[in-house]
């Protein structure tokens, strides 16, 4: 029978435009057997979305730990008052941030990293950070290096990340250097 319902659904769109209920019933292929997408270029816009979705997991994940840190536990309201959206919009995302894995919830009850997303939580920290000392190494005012921190660290590549802690680690020798002689 369900072979049945396949083969109807799979006749013509207007098949299943008139009965939507059998699309439903289309089992989804195992992930034994799916294709794995090839890498998009740099400007297409799936690969924008996909960046995208992965700054808001970082945004997300990185808050949740500061208010476990600060406070004890992180709540939707508290997320959607730091980030300025709905509990609706917060409670969405920690869905899909539970389907991927990085946060554990209970309806109605805090939120909680998995490992993968304190390991996610503490490497956005650290780049964040990075970003921020390089930004007022310059010097960028150190509330306005917080801010642009905020947009940068997702852009910034591994490499241009190395570049910044080594620029650091100089500016670093030479102020000892300079404050010892």
């Amino acid at each position: 029978m369900l072979k049945d319902v396949v083969e109807a659904t799979n006749l013509s769109y207007s098949c299943q435009r008139r009965f939507p209920c059998f699309v439903a019933f289309v089992p989804a292929k195992p992930a034994s057997i799916r294709k794995r997408r090839p890498a998009l270029p740099p400007s297409h816009p799936r690969r924008t979305r996909e960046e995208h979705a992965q700054e808001i997991a970082q945004d997300y994940v990185e808050i949740i730990a500061e208010l476990i840190a600060t406070t004890g536990e992180a709540r939707v309201i508290d997320i959607a008052r730091r980030l300025g959206v709905t509990h609706v919009t917060v409670a969405r995302t920690i869905q899909r941030l539970q389907r991927n894995g990085l946060v554990t919830s209970l309806p109605y009850r805090s939120i909680f990293l998995t490992p993968p997303g304190s390991k996610l939580s503490e490497e956005s920290r650290t780049r964040h950070e990075i970003v921020v000392q390089f930004l007022e190494s310059l010097g960028v005012p150190a509330p306005i290096a917080q801010s642009d921190a905020e947009g940068l660290e997702h852009h910034v590549s591994k490499e241009t990340l190395q570049a910044f802690v080594k620029h650091l680690r100089k500016k670093k020798r030479r102020g000892k250097r300079s404050s010892n002689g």
